[in-house]
């Protein structure tokens, strides 16, 4: 069977890794000069399972006023007169309800503990290196109402069998010593003892080069144009380097895919919505963080990737724009200097956005789509470094007929009717 994925990111490239590793003949298309130069090239660094959670949550319409309002935002709103913006917003908000909230967290969670599994499985095959560590990561509570608040996703964690651990101030600075250093309040947090962490892109780009060496074709820095479908099929995507045809077509694009789809019309209520990170190098390595810490009160997390420090969070609706406001590294220095201080030289920061690809739910969208030879795998929104083995695996899975290993059918477009 012959397929082609758009997009190179680390959903793209896991994707046609599993799918070569099936036997299928692939080949990937990419606009950038090589994998994982976009949204998964300056992430957080986290693989977070147990911290999988919608961003549509029941506290959300009453926090968000107050976010906006906050010097250092996690939550960043410049409305346009985008009709998808408005929509997407509006379906966001049918979702901050209890009972959506623990439906959409257990199918996160679902997920990506499969995920996790399969990137233990891959790691054990390949060797692949990234520098990745196994120390699990740590929400931090700088607030009493915030640990009180956490009994909704231990509940959820607990039913599906995550390990967690809630810890007071004590357990917080033995998991992580270097927050002694702090002169922060700590009330406590969430320690989610099987998560990892890793560099997303070294990751990306690393399996890609496996990929091409097991038969993978990778066309770098070619544009993809649009799909051609004719009688309900997709017959060709058009590019910069011509009509490109296969059997069977993923679209793994991000942000980019609801646009891409538009000549099927399918509706993908995928929205950008952008984050930022900075990485710096170590300026006292004996007060850095272990592995990840996530600041509860401010979006954003802190985590060690080998010999440097990657902050990453915040969520900005802007539409498609690439920009780098002072105030947002600003929020992200402050983030981590006010946990570890002088952990990180904050003079050599290197300052990054990327635009994540959001579903209303929080939920990736995967699999098969009423255009029979059209697959889908996108929507993982902060997650997809997470998500990105198991959603190949069930993708990879569904298009060569084999059964998935977890229950996919609420993963589907199909959930949106």
């Amino acid at each position: 069977m012959k397929c082609i994925v758009l997009g190179a990111g680390v959903i793209g490239v896991t994707t046609a890794y599993y799918l070569a590793k099936a036997g299928c003949e692939v080949t990937v298309i990419e606009r950038q000069a090589g994998p994982g130069l976009e949204t998964s090239f300056a992430n957080a660094g986290q693989i977070s399972p147990g911290y999988s959670s919608p961003w549509a949550a029941p506290s959300i319409p009453r926090k968000a006023p107050r976010w906006l309002m906050m010097k250092h935002a996690p939550l960043i709103l410049r409305p346009t007169l985008d009709p998808a913006m408005i929509r997407w917003g509006l379906q966001m908000l049918r979702n901050c309800t209890s009972e959506r909230y623990a439906l959409n967290k257990e199918r996160m969670v679902r997920l990506a503990e499969y995920s996790r599994d399969q990137l233990k499985l891959l790691r054990a095959e390949t060797g692949i290196q990234y520098d990745g560590r196994q120390q699990g990561t740590l929400q931090l509570f700088r607030t009493e109402k915030q640990l009180e608040d956490v009994a909704k996703d231990v509940k959820v964690l607990r039913h599906e069998g995550v390990p967690c651990e809630v810890l007071d101030r004590a357990g917080c600075l033995a998991a992580e010593p270097g927050l002694k250093a702090s002169q922060a309040e700590i009330a406590g947090g969430l320690r989610l003892p099987n998560d990892e962490t890793g560099d997303a892109a070294l990751f990306t780009q690393r399996l890609a080069e496996m990929a091409q060496a097991a038969g993978v074709t990778f066309l770098y820095a070619t544009e993809v144009r649009g799909l051609r479908v004719d009688q309900g099929r997709v017959v060709s995507v058009s590019t910069s380097r011509g009509e490109q045809t296969a059997d069977v077509y993923v679209a793994a694009m991000g942000s980019y895919t609801p646009a891409l789809l538009k000549p099927t019309r399918i509706d993908l209520p995928v929205y950008p919505v952008k984050g930022y990170s900075i990485t710096v190098p170590f300026a006292r390595e004996e007060t850095a963080p272990v592995s990840t810490v996530m600041d509860e009160t401010f979006k954003i997390a802190i985590t060690r990737l080998g010999s440097r420090i990657r902050v990453g969070g915040m969520a900005e609706l802007s539409g498609f724009n690439n920009d780098l406001p002072p105030r947002r590294q600003a929020t992200l220095k402050y983030s981590l200097n006010s946990l570890f201080p002088d952990a990180g030289a904050l003079d050599q920061a290197r300052f990054w956005t990327g635009l994540r690809p959001m579903t209303p739910d929080g939920t990736p969208v995967l699999g098969a789509t009423r255009v029979p030879n059209l697959y889908l795998n996108t929507g993982h929104g902060t997650l997809g470094w997470t998500m990105a083995c198991g959603s190949a695996r069930v993708v990879s899975d569904i298009i060569t007929g084999r059964d998935p290993d977890i229950e996919t059918t609420d993963l589907s477009i199909a959930r949106y009717g």
